[in-house]
């Protein structure tokens, strides 16, 4: 579902008629008139918005069955998951809509929407398909609405539109990366029968979103912009990050094992290794206290500001300067008190 959402934020992207700049490239795109008359919601403007609501309503419906088909369904009520995943799922809600309004802000954009109209009516985009997503939540048994997840959702979207609105530009960037954990083999609810339920993820492109474990969101800062004059020779691309992390998480809350003997009652628990060779007797488990968090600060690369005379491909860099580049990193854990460094670190 997860990668469906993105097929589907990056199709809206990529069909908007671009404009054309004065400079020369193989590829000629169509020329996109910006109505001056009326610098509100244009032809192309309009097309956009019709396109987002169609793909919004096609996200929902492929959702529901996905997800809410076969879970019982109840009246609307909360739940609080804001201990889950030491928090990388909040910060995770924060950094979507944060992109996915930059997705959406663009978009408009390049179809020759004023800025002003684009922050209204493409910012809100993230904030949108989540909020949705929030009410199935609240509306099934298995889950309910999480006022954790909508306020990470409104910061992010709320720091993409307030930073446009008074700055005219993005001097806090939020930013993604990921490495693999390593942790998804920990993915084995009963031992007995090597039942598993894949909750990092299936396959890879399910862990770039799943694998928390291995997901680092960044707060990427303009620091020429931030803290420098415009005239100063300091290259505006090089900025600095601040990053989350958390590792060694097989489960929500924790990596306990079952209370008393495992298997007692067919009460497994979860989180067991994935090797068929020695189940059930000598399979592995990840111990709680390898939960741990991480802090990150390094040097961030801000392909948005790197010189570019098109204005099409400009805007293409803006939404793939979602994606944190490596670059040699420092690593404290707070729990465990200590320092780490990484010479490349995604």
């Amino acid at each position: 579902m997860n990668r469906f959402i993105a097929f589907a934020l990056l199709t809206v992207f990529l069909a908007v008629p671009a404009k054309s700049s004065n400079y020369t490239f193989d590829v000629k795109l169509p020329v996109v008139p910006i109505d001056t008359d009326n610098p509100g919601l244009n032809k192309s403007g309009a097309i956009v918005l019709g396109t987002e609501a169609a793909l919004i309503t096609g996200i929902m419906t492929s959702l529901y069955v996905s997800w809410y088909s076969g879970s019982q369904t109840g009246g609307f009520h909360f739940y609080n998951d804001n201990k889950e995943w030491l928090q990388m799922d909040k910060v995770g809600h924060a950094n979507s809509c944060y992109n996915f309004a930059n997705i959406g802000y663009e978009a408009l954009v390049m179809a020759g929407i004023d800025e002003k109209h684009a922050i209204l009516y493409g910012a809100p985009l993230g904030i949108t398909v989540m909020t949705l997503v929030e009410v199935f939540d609240a509306m099934s048994s298995s889950w309910g609405f999480s006022w954790g997840d909508m306020g990470a959702n409104i910061l992010g979207t709320g720091l993409f539109m307030g930073q446009q609105a008074l700055w005219h530009e993005q001097r806090i960037a939020l930013k993604y990366s990921y490495h693999n954990s390593g942790l998804s083999k920990y993915n084995v609810s009963n031992p007995a029968t090597m039942e598993r339920d894949y909750i990092m993820g299936k396959d890879w492109l399910d862990r770039l979103y799943e694998d928390y474990s291995g997901i680092t969101i960044w707060a990427a800062c303009d620091v020429k912009s931030l803290f420098m004059k415009e005239t100063s020779r300091y290259p505006s691309w090089l900025g600095w990050a601040i990053g989350y992390s958390a590792e060694g998480m097989t489960g929500e809350y924790n990596n306990y094992q079952p209370a008393g003997k495992a298997g007692l009652d067919g009460n497994w628990g979860r989180g067991w290794e994935y090797d068929p060779a020695n189940a059930p007797g000598q399979l592995k488990y990840l111990p709680n206290d390898a939960r741990q968090r991480r802090l990150l600060l390094a040097p961030d690369i801000d392909i948005s500001r790197i010189p570019c005379r098109n204005k099409t491909l400009k805007h293409v860099l803006r939404v793939l300067s979602a994606i944190k580049i490596p670059t040699p990193t420092l690593e404290y854990r707070p729990g465990q008190n200590r320092l780490a460094w990484h010479w490349f670190y995604f």
